[in-house]
Formats: structure tokens, C-alpha cells, sequence
């Protein structure tokens, strides 16, 4: 199955770099470029990519606030590791995944799968701390989630999850099956109307089932 790409950035230079790249990986597609996050927004709607590599400081309208338009598609937002402020934002904007510029090149064609496959990444370098410092900020969520329908069993998962754990970790944990843990993950992503997982962690550390002290590392599938 091929992946059709958007790549949204402000300097030509890196969205050339990056078609150079990926001109000769057969599952890659790249489908549209934008200069803007306003012009992402409207390629989206336009061409229907399965995921967007968005800079996040562009002209115009910045990659966080397109993220939050863009519902149709996995974004997976390009950043630095000074770039704190923004990522939080994305977080919260329903980003799936977060990719440094000077990454190798297997690693971002990795990435790029990994959220087209509807899984969630960050980069390794960010992780920890990021997810601990967000979790530590006391604002509100930008949309509050009904968690009503939530089962207790439900609600291990999603503090599990927010911990970090792989669904096979989370199995290992509660003595359920990898599928079980898996179907478990799939009716929260439901319930709680989460993108993906990384927005599950959010949600979790939202709730209080997870504190910043609780370690933890990037969102696995």
C-alpha cells in the first residue's frame, strides 16, 4: 500500500530535500506541498493525504493550528529539541507524532509509517522530558473529554498507556492477552474520541491516572 504525503513547509529547500528522499521509496507518495499552514489545510482537503509532515513555525498560520483543522489525515510535526512551547501546543492540537529535522533519513521514512498506520511516535530525545514537563502545566484541556463510559478495566489501560507501555507491556501487566489489550486501546480511542495514542497519554495525565514522577517513554503500538 502506497502512503500519500503532504509536506508543509515555509523553506523550499527542506521540502526538496525531503522529495529527493523519498523519490525512491515505493510505498511514499508525495501528493502536495505547501509553503503555509493554511495552505496545508486546503491541500488536505483537496488531494486527502494519509499523513502530513508539517513544520511547525511557518507563515500565515503556524503548524499547530492547522494541525487542529486537519482531521482527515495523521500529521507528524517537524521540530527542534528547543522547541517546547510548540510541541505542548501540538499535543494538545491532536499531533501524532514529532520528527527532528536532523534525523536520519531511515528514521523519518520509519516515522512516517509508524503514523500512517494510525500508531503514534516522538522522538526519542524529546520524550521523557517533554511528556513530564506538559504534565506538570496546569492548563486545562482546550476540549474536555466525557469519560463516563469508561470501564475500570478501561481505565487501567489508559494509565497504563499514559505510562508509556507497549500493548503487550500493558498485557503483561494486567495478565490479558496482546489482543485484548489491543481491543482495550481501541475502545478508548473511541470513547474518548483520541486520535491516537500520544492524544491518550494527554488524557490520562488530564485525568490524574499518571503523574510526571511515574517515568514512562513514547507511545508505542
Amino acid at each position: 500500500m502506497t502512503i500519500r504525503i503532504v509536506l508543509a513547509d515555509d523553506q523550499p529547500l527542506i521540502r526538496a530535500g525531503l522529495r529527493v528522499l523519498m523519490a525512491d521509496t515505493a510505498d511514499l507518495e508525495i501528493v502536495g506541498e505547501a509553503g503555509t499552514g493554511a495552505e496545508a489545510v486546503a491541500l488536505v482537503e483537496e488531494v486527502g493525504p494519509d499523513v502530513v509532515v508539517m513544520d511547525i513555525r511557518m507563515p500565515d498560520m503556524d503548524g499547530i493550528e492547522a494541525t487542529r483543522r486537519i482531521t482527515t489525515a495523521h500529521v507528524l510535526m517537524l521540530t527542534t529539541f528547543d522547541d517546547d512551547e510548540y510541541i505542548y501546543g501540538s499535543l494538545r492540537a491532536g499531533a501524532s507524532g514529532f520528527l527532528v529535522k536532523d534525523m536520519a533519513l531511515e528514521e523519518i521514512l520509519a516515522a512516517i509509517r509508524v503514523v500512517a498506520n494510525g500508531e503514534a511516535l516522538i522522538a526519542p530525545g524529546v520524550t521523557k522530558r517533554l511528556i513530564e514537563e506538559f504534565a506538570a502545566r496546569p492548563e486545562p484541556a482546550i476540549r474536555p473529554r466525557p469519560v463516563d463510559g469508561v470501564t475500570e478495566r478501561e481505565r487501567e489501560v489508559l494509565t497504563l498507556v499514559g505510562r508509556g507501555l507497549s500493548n503487550q507491556e500493558i498485557a503483561g501487566e494486567l495478565f490479558i492477552s496482546p489482543a485484548t489489550a489491543k481491543a482495550h486501546v481501541a475502545r478508548l480511542l473511541a470513547k474518548l474520541d483520541a486520535r491516537d495514542r500520544v492524544q491518550l497519554v494527554i488524557i490520562a495525565y488530564e485525568l490524574g491516572l499518571v503523574r510526571p514522577s511515574a517515568g514512562g517513554g513514547a507511545p508505542r503500538g
